[in-house]
């Protein structure tokens, strides 16, 4: 089939002197055949096949009479030429050219190879071209539609994955964001910033604001045992005293802790191997130095009435401290005032050469005990 203004389809040849189809006015006029042996012209002797037959490109051979083309072409009724619109048919004849006796051999024969063509839908409106139908796709296709469902998954893939990396996203960010609320820290409160080399004879021990961390028992007295020159010592009582002046003796050595802002006194009892000798150190932690240094001249008089209050022991040695004469005093280690008591177990005054073996064994305790951890103080400003 065709539409207006396109170009007629190609006829059959037909035998020479055959009859021809009546003119059609009106419609699209068929070409002339062509003739093989006069050169294309028509109206040619035995144009075509020997035989008369017509030429079919496309149809089974002709059964019947007549010889065979070399080429194995039969002869086939093709589609006569569509009459334009609005042209009526001669009588006798039918809409196609053909008289009804025509009509009904063509039909016997069978459909031409027009028949099985994809028909082509008439247009609604003249000069509107209908609508391309469309093709669903097939497990057979070739070239990019054979692609397309492979293009269809990945596509689907990608947007999951996208998906479930936003919603990842966004469920760390929120957790992120509520910790940080939960969690957030409270301002520490604000330390004094300690110099690099704070300097001075006793570094970092110099000041409290240096050295701020506060005494504690094991830092000084951890060991029942002190060895110092070969002398050894048994701890036997401890304690760390809030109230300084609660840990001396004397209205002038408790004035001048209160003045030196004290607010710790850590003390200890030691006896010698030999039991004859026994003693109590206490350490006093100072603000300053310079207050340190008060401390312990409070100490120091003509007749000893101001000095560091013994810590009795539960063992039958210890507990007669404080009974009879005994040596005291005391010396600075920057801010901290260290001071001593020792004696003889029975009480007795001591002769100088006695003397001298209780002040090595006050010195001998504190060099086992308390000065090493005094030392770290004024390297580091903090417990070793």
């Amino acid at each position: 089939m065709g539409f207006p203004g396109d170009s007629p389809r190609r006829q059959p040849y037909v035998q020479p002197g055959g009859q021809q189809p009546p003119f059609q006015t009106g419609g699209p006029q068929s070409p002339p055949a062509w003739d093989d042996q006069t050169g294309g012209q028509p109206g040619g002797q035995g144009g075509g096949r020997p035989g008369g037959q017509g030429e079919s490109w496309f149809g089974p051979p002709v059964q019947g009479p007549g010889p065979q083309s070399p080429a194995g072409f039969g002869s086939t009724p093709q589609e006569p030429p569509r009459p334009a619109p609005g042209w009526q048919a001669p009588a006798g004849q039918t809409a196609a050219g053909q008289t009804p006796t025509e009509q009904t051999a063509a039909e016997q024969e069978g459909p031409g190879p027009a028949a099985f063509a994809r028909e082509t839908p008439e247009p609604t409106e003249p000069g509107r071209r209908p609508k391309k139908q469309k093709q669903a796709w097939s497990p057979y296709e070739e070239g990019p539609r054979a692609l397309l469902p492979t293009f269809v998954a990945v596509g689907v893939i990608g947007m999951l994955i996208a998906g479930g990396i936003g919603l990842a996203v966004f469920a760390s960010s929120g957790d992120d964001s509520l910790a940080g609320v939960a969690d957030a820290p409270a301002p520490a409160a604000t330390k004094p910033v300690i110099p690099a080399n704070p300097g001075g004879t006793f570094g970092f021990a110099e000041s409290r604001k240096t050295d701020p961390a506060k005494l504690a028992l094991d830092e000084l007295f951890k060991s029942r045992k002190a060895r110092h020159k070969g002398q050894t010592y048994l701890m036997t009582a401890r304690r760390n005293d809030k109230k300084c002046k609660d840990a001396v003796v004397g209205s002038g050595l408790q004035k001048a802790l209160t003045a030196g802002r004290c607010n710790q006194l850590v003390r200890a009892s030691f006896r010698d191997a030999s039991g004859k000798i026994i003693g109590t150190l206490g350490v006093a932690n100072l603000d300053t130095s310079s207050a340190a240094a008060k401390v312990v001249k409070a100490t120091r008089g003509k007749e000893p009435q101001q000095y560091l209050k013994v810590l009795p022991g539960k063992d039958k040695v210890t507990k007669l401290l404080g009974t009879g004469e005994a040596f005291v005093g005391g010396w600075r280690h920057g801010h901290y005032a260290v001071l001593v008591w020792f004696q003889y177990k029975d009480g007795h005054l001591p002769s100088k050469a006695e003397a001298k073996k209780l002040n090595a064994a006050a010195f001998g305790v504190a060099d086992a005990t308390v000065t090493p951890a005094l030392e770290s103080r004024s390297l580091t400003g903090k417990r070793p």
